[in-house]
């Protein structure tokens, strides 16, 4: 059973990125009440927030435990890393764009050891890879892997990475920031020790707060391991285990969202049917894109259903910040690109937004190229070759 979306009121345009995202008007809403984050009531919805996504683990979620932490994903993903692996220890970061290396750049912070494996932009990092480089190198402790690298929008092939893993073992932490809620990472079939993501992807709600699933075993061990008085996560594990609050002000009208968002999940059917939507959505952009004549970073086997990736067109009339004001003028916002080896630009496939949205998008695309002056959307012949040399 799906439940209806609640698209942009008031004007809004869409947000065509992986997050921060369109949210529905009700998920707006919830922000108007004030909230004492020391009161029954607010610790209530904490403590409900905190059930409802241990919940979307399905088996094997009664070894985990939710930690939210305040902050954007990327404060999350250094408490992860900073408590989970001993400051003893040493990971192996898997890179494929920009998320991969600053997990590596925030190892390097925390000055603890670590390996980086930078498989550049096409290509996701595979399982014998890694079982080459554990089976090398004995003092690995951790493999940390990106679930979708959204600066080039690759899914990656976290049970591939996790069986290397465990096969050497090893122990596995995802940043599945632009994936959980929307794509499975059920325990019971992939495992791992430790997850993060954030408030404003899949689950749709705003920015605010990231939030650690662990497992309980790995939230005992890291006590004294942070390097952090706020990013401690047995610290916020612990606090909230005795008191059922936050250790420091947390973001109640965002937290307040959340829960409007997470019950919204789950009446459209929890996270198959929200990835089922936003695979669609991703099916009918590309392929109304590629009928202009643009071409996708990515070959069809590793485009994710949260971003993709398109080659700016070669045409001289083509610049990409007169096609953005375009698009926006019509009601979407897109994002530049991150990383390639010619300019590019992503299109996001989640939010409140389906197949009948993205069709308008390719509509408005077309539009935005002909006031251009842009009759042939197709990239550099070297975006091609290059893609094509990469992925043989």
């Amino acid at each position: 059973m799906t439940a209806p979306l609640d698209p942009p009121k008031l004007g809004e345009p869409y947000l065509l990125t992986p997050g921060p995202l369109t949210t529905s008007y009700a998920v707006k809403e919830a922000m108007l009440r004030d909230w004492g984050s020391w009161d029954d009531d607010f610790r209530a919805m904490t403590r409900e927030l905190r059930t409802r996504l241990l919940a979307m683990l399905g088996e094997g979620a009664g070894d985990f435990d939710c930690v939210p932490m305040q902050g954007s994903g990327t404060f999350a993903v250094e408490a992860m890393l900073a408590s989970f692996i001993p400051r003893d220890g040493k990971a192996l970061v898997l890179a494929n764009g920009a998320y991969g290396k600053r997990s590596a750049q925030t190892m390097e912070y925390l000055g603890r050891d670590f390996v980086l494996v930078d498989k550049g932009d096409y290509l996701p990092p595979r399982g014998d890879e890694v079982a080459k480089i554990l089976a090398e190198d004995p003092a690995i402790t951790h493999v940390v892997a990106i679930h979708c690298e959204t600066s080039s929008g690759i899914l990656n092939p976290i049970e591939e990475i996790s069986q290397a893993t465990y096969a050497a073992g090893r122990k596995l932490l995802i940043d599945s920031m632009s994936a959980f809620g929307a794509i499975e990472l059920k325990p019971s079939e992939i495992r791992y020790e430790a997850l993060v993501s954030s408030a404003n992807k899949c689950i749709e709600g705003v920015p605010g707060f990231g939030f650690v699933i662990a497992r309980k075993a790995e939230l005992e061990a890291a006590k004294g391991r942070s390097h952090s008085l706020s990013l401690d996560v047995h610290a916020q594990w612990a606090n909230m285990a005795k008191t059922g609050q936050w250790r420091f002000t947390p973001p109640t009208h965002v937290v307040a969202a959340f829960l409007v968002a997470l019950k919204a999940h789950e009446a459209e059917g929890g996270v198959a049917a929200r990835g089922a939507r936003y695979a669609r959505n991703r099916d009918v952009m590309v392929a109304g894109m590629r009928e202009l004549g643009f071409e996708t970073l990515l070959n069809d086997r590793w485009l994710s259903p949260i971003i993709v990736t398109f080659f700016c067109p070669a045409h001289e009339s083509f610049v990409f910040d007169r096609f953005y004001a375009l698009m926006k003028d019509k009601g979407f916002i897109t994002y530049p690109g991150k990383l390639t080896v010619v300019d590019s630009f992503r299109v996001g496939c989640i939010g409140q937004m389906d197949e009948h949205v993205m069709r308008k998008v390719v509509e408005a695309a077309a539009a935005s190229l002909k006031e251009m002056g842009v009759d042939d959307a197709r990239p550099p012949a070297i975006a091609l070759e290059e893609r094509a040399k990469l992925a043989a």
